[in-house]
């Protein structure tokens, strides 16, 4: 279910879909980082597993992050860049809620 959330969000095999909360977050991301969108952000790490389809298999599950998973190493590396905790609106928390079927990074 994940991978499809996912989809459903703009983010697909042939790229980032027009009009969609994908083309959203891409504009946004675009803005706020003057004028690309960087490597490792919310939006690249999503239509990459969009791309593929291995946002579950990397451990974004509907449920949640799977323990020992890419997910949770991900995680665990934004946290302690961010003092201990994951950041709202971050590209764990992000790629997480719309693994989930949720609007992620609409802002």
């Amino acid at each position: 279910m994940s991978d499809q959330n996912v989809r459903n969000a703009g983010f697909t095999p042939s790229g980032i879909a027009a009009g969609s909360l994908a083309s959203s977050m891409m504009s946004h991301e675009a803005r706020s980082s003057g004028g690309g969108v960087p490597s490792g952000g919310s939006t690249s790490t999503l239509q990459g597993m969009g791309a593929k389809g291995t946002t579950h298999s990397s451990g974004f599950t509907s449920s949640g992050i799977s323990g020992g998973s890419k997910a949770s190493s991900m995680m665990s590396k934004e946290a302690t860049s961010y003092g201990g905790g994951v950041p709202r609106g971050g590209t764990t928390s992000t790629v997480q809620s719309i693994s989930m079927g949720g609007k992620g990074g609409r802002r």
